[in-house]
């Protein structure tokens, strides 16, 4: 029963800030000044974005994850204890910088650079697993910018699903372009996949989005696949379920995979069938779009509990 958890879900990933600056002309120059119209220092971060909003949603979360010894940490951590989310599994190491990145807009795309700092240092060794196991479920995000902890994330899922833990994987995008075969060797210990369609293709090496839907489903039982605009696909075994986008006037749409993953587990630990966990999910991300950065929308009580009927 969920009462038996002290949290509905534990979350291990990249802690940093995300600096998004809007405006910008396109394409850009070399060697030229270009001038911003506006922009937003939020706190960024595949992982710390879902942790925020899904606390926010209302549930009891615990976040593992390392900082720098720097302002930029101590404004990330803030920024998560406002949401209510549990910070006592950050660590904080001396000497170390918390990692930065920097999104600029283009009217189609957006440059997406990132300084990994400590977020690419952070050990097995470093996570307090008997507290990561005082969750329900276990989500991990970022799986590529996560160097140090890597070799040992199928370790880290095992234990999770031998504590009896459910688990969930968004992988996001691997800077290298690289997509290690050793991804793979990690999701027999995964129950939901969530990668988008890109990400979907890459880990399969396919071309198809929906083939790869195919070949990712043998690998895991529930594989959750988001489209953008064209809403989120989901593959259990041979079963497909669908759901269209919400439609949205959109500020931007940093963060908006990861508020798509919060609004489905939501509703997935709730007991929902998958095509409520779909709609919600789809919702959810872009109720996320309607602000700037990934986690803005979802600061405003009032705001957030009218858009998503809370």
């Amino acid at each position: 029963m969920p009462d038996q958890k002290k949290y509905e879900l534990s979350v291990v990933g990249e802690l940093n800030m995300d600096l998004v600056l809007y405006g910008l002309p396109a394409p850009f120059e070399l060697d030229r000044e270009h001038l911003a119209t506006d922009l937003s220092l939020t706190l960024g971060s595949s992982s710390a974005i879902f942790a925020h909003n899904f606390a926010l949603l209302g549930n009891r979360v615990a976040f593992h994850s390392a900082i720098g010894e720097d302002p930029l940490g101590k404004v990330c951590v803030e920024r998560l204890k406002e949401s209510g989310v549990d910070v006592s599994g950050v660590r904080t190491f001396a000497g170390k910088k918390t990692g930065l990145t920097v999104i600029l807009p283009q009217p189609e795309k957006r440059f997406i650079l990132t300084y990994p700092g400590v977020m690419a240092g952070m050990r097995m060794e470093d996570l307090d697993l008997p507290r990561v196991a005082e969750a329900r479920h276990l989500h991990l995000s970022s799986y590529f910018l996560q160097k140090a902890l890597q070799p040992r994330i199928g370790e880290l899922f095992r234990f999770a699903k031998e504590s009896g833990l459910s688990t969930s994987l968004d992988t996001n995008d691997d800077p290298e372009d690289h997509w290690g075969r050793d991804v793979l060797e990690v999701l027999p210990w995964v129950d939901i996949l969530l990668p988008n369609e890109r990400e979907a293709c890459r880990l399969a090496k396919m071309a198809d989005s929906m083939r790869a839907l195919e070949y990712l489903s043998e690998r895991v039982s529930l594989v959750v696949m988001k489209r953008g605009e064209a809403g989120a696909v989901a593959r259990m075994g041979a079963e497909l379920f669908e759901a269209k986008p919400t439609r949205v006037t959109t500020k931007d749409t940093v963060g908006a995979g990861d508020s798509f993953d919060a609004g489905f587990l939501h509703k997935y630990l709730r007991g929902a069938t998958i095509g409520q966990c779909l709609n919600f999910g789809t919702l959810v991300g872009a109720f996320s779009t309607t602000r700037s950065g990934g986690t803005e929308a979802f600061r405003d009580e009032a705001y957030r509990k009218q858009f998503l009927s809370l």
